[in-house]
């Protein structure tokens, strides 16, 4: 393997021809990991009922585009689809579903599981990539994608800034000679840990291709720099931080997911350079609860039995837990 730096590393770990994003994988106790989607179908209902509730208020036409970055198999997109049917069924016949997928595999599979699900009941639609959307209006929303944008690591040793390259599944740290890089650091007082490698491309093109939109991401991460590294490998339910003592990158490469801490205040700065709308900043816990999961449980309660309901409050438990994802992940809403 020649000598490169980390996020050309990082980027063909998951979208190589052989990266573990290339064929698909299964999320959840099969898995490697498991998600807020994983976890709960609450989780898309909640975001359905926000839909539905901006539609409602005329923030959102009735005919816009759903449009889901990052579907994996497409249970969340189904999830926000069947609670859309539940709280406002007439919907399904005037939104279009879309995904942004860049492999035909995973395409695939999306295509066949939201056909079982709902046949010729919705509109759906694929695109290879962000730059192939042009939209009038849409609602984005996304879970955990910017963790898995390539990163670059840096280093600050005898007050000099050093960059992370990989040769042979080693790292090493080298003098930083990029002036961008050096600068963003002195801009976030960063030292140690993770640039995000593409996030302004990313939001440059969302905002140059959709005229008007809402965009929900969740990830993990905080709005301020950690100075230390984040970057981990989950494998079969295991962590392995990137610099673990005797750790083998070659044996974990592509066979397991790689990720990082998201500094959100930088996705943020770079959203309101493009003069879009920061709405808010919060917990998931927060976020969830603002979007009316708690109100979901109510219907549920009271359209089912005893044992179907503590069953799905467990689940939602999961997702609001302070100590856990409730906290750990945090959401991120802007309009333009």
């Amino acid at each position: 393997m020649k000598n490169q730096k980390f996020s050309e590393y990082f980027n063909s770990w998951l979208y190589g021809k052989d990266g573990y994003y290339a064929n698909y994988k299964q999320i959840g106790k099969q898995g490697d990991f498991y998600t807020s989607v994983s976890s709960s179908s609450f989780f898309g209902g909640s975001i359905a009922k926000r839909i539905v509730d901006k539609i409602n208020s005329d923030e959102l036409p009735n005919n816009t585009t759903i449009l889901e970055i990052g579907a994996h198999h497409g249970y969340l997109l189904a999830d926000i689809i069947q609670f859309i049917y539940t709280l406002k069924p007439e919907l399904l016949s005037t939104l279009t579903f879309a995904i942004i997928e860049r492999f035909d595999s995973l395409k695939q599979k999306q295509k066949e599981y939201l056909q079982q699900s709902f046949g010729e009941a919705i509109k759906l639609v694929h695109y290879d990539d962000i730059s192939k959307v042009k939209l009038p209006h849409a609602f984005l929303v996304a879970n955990e994608i910017f963790d898995a944008f390539p990163c670059e690591l840096v280093f600050t040793k005898n007050d000099q800034l050093q960059l992370a390259y990989v040769q042979d599944h080693k790292i090493d740290f080298k003098k930083c000679e990029d002036k961008n890089i050096i600068e963003h650091c002195k801009k976030y007082k960063i030292t140690k840990g993770e640039i995000g490698i593409g996030y302004k491309e990313f939001a440059n093109t969302i905002c140059t291709n959709i005229k008007k939109f809402e965009f929900v991401t969740f990830d993990y991460g905080d709005n301020y720099p950690r100075n230390d590294f984040s970057t981990r490998i989950y494998a079969k339910h295991e962590v392995f931080p990137i610099f673990e003592k005797n750790l083998e990158l070659s044996s974990l490469y592509a066979n397991s997911d790689i990720t990082y801490d998201v500094n959100f205040k930088y996705l943020e700065d770079i959203f309101k350079e493009l003069n879009v709308e920061l709405v808010e900043y919060k917990t998931q816990m927060t976020a969830l609860v603002d979007f009316g999961i708690i109100d979901l449980l109510e219907i549920l309660k009271i359209n089912s039995d005893e044992n179907t309901y503590l069953r799905e409050s467990a689940k939602v438990k999961t997702l609001l837990e302070p100590t856990g994802m409730g906290d750990r992940f945090k959401a991120l809403i802007i309009r333009k």
